[in-house]
């Protein structure tokens, strides 16, 4: 009978996946049953494998162990957690866009820390200030700097025993803090990008990166161009932690907390307790849910 293992996706490219044993990375293709069922193995799938050579590191997926998450765009699965990560300059933060990424990752129940890389280019004032926007919603705020190798070693202490993804626009660092946190994969970093003249993500795949036994890295290129999730707007006060438990206290029953009078999530704003940025952007946000054409 021919030996077999289970182990992590860590690769997927051209119909081929890459299966971490114990002690090799095997290549392997999937069983023709999964094209037939309509499955597809995805970076993060604990995978069961069956050997076809030993000595040449091949074999077949032959089945796939449930899943405790998958993210659509790009596809993984088994995400215990998102770094978000963002510049502080060059190019500037976007908070329409992180809160964008939060809210779609409060959607699909992943807990997100946030980075602020560069931190050596912006002044403490601006460091702060954030820090107290995100750490009053509930989130973790780091603060690095790549270029200096600052805040490595609090990044090391959240991604342990994790498998975490990485998210976040291009240009911000993100390659060249995986470098730093690892030393077997050599991202290509946007500085190498640019010498080519080329303004694009520098991630081709995803990838999932071993930094020790039991923490992985999945740089996912895609993941911070999403668009807000397929819901309601009714329902996206769930998806901002600071509002989440304040509507019972609304007047009306279904509170928008824009128009409405008596509006718990309002009178926070008013004296300060939900950043107004915060609030500026669920406004934005609601109405574009609102606007969408219905089919």
């Amino acid at each position: 009978m021919a030996k077999r293992f289970t182990g992590r996706i860590t690769k997927g490219i051209a119909g081929f996946y890459y299966v971490q044993a114990e002690d090799a990375l095997y290549e392997c293709k999937a069983k023709g049953a999964f094209r037939k069922d309509g499955i597809k193995p995805l970076v993060g799938d604990m995978a069961d494998v069956e050997v076809i050579s030993e000595s040449e590191h091949t074999g077949n997926v032959i089945d796939i162990q449930r899943r405790t998450c998958v993210l659509n765009r790009p596809p993984v699965a088994n995400v215990d957690q998102a770094l978000v990560v963002f510049a502080l300059k060059e190019p500037a933060v976007s908070l329409g866009f992180l809160d964008r990424i939060l809210v779609n990752l409060e959607h699909l129940s992943v807990p997100a820390v946030i980075c602020f890389n560069k931190s050596d280019l912006d002044d403490e004032d601006t460091c702060d200030h954030l820090r107290d926007i995100y750490e009053s919603a509930g989130y973790p705020v780091v603060l690095t700097s790549a270029a200096k190798e600052t805040g490595i070693a609090e990044i090391q202490s959240i991604l342990k025993g994790k498998l975490t993804a990485i998210a976040g626009p291009s240009g911000v660092g993100k390659s060249s803090l995986i470098n730093l946190l690892q030393s077997e994969v050599k991202m290509e970093t946007d500085v190498i990008m640019k010498k080519q003249e080329s303004g694009k993500q520098t991630t081709r795949h995803s990838q999932l990166i071993t930094i020790d036994r039991d923490t992985f890295i999945m740089d996912t290129p895609g993941f911070g161009s999403m668009y807000l999730p397929s819901i309601e707007a009714e329902e996206l006060d769930g998806c901002f932690p600071e509002m989440r438990d304040l509507k019972d206290g609304c007047y009306f029953a279904g509170c928008a907390h824009i128009s409405e009078p008596k509006c718990s999530v309002k009178e926070k704003v008013s004296s300060g307790e939900i950043p107004g940025s915060r609030y500026e952007n669920y406004v934005a946000f609601y109405e574009e849910l609102k606007s969408k054409r219905k089919y």
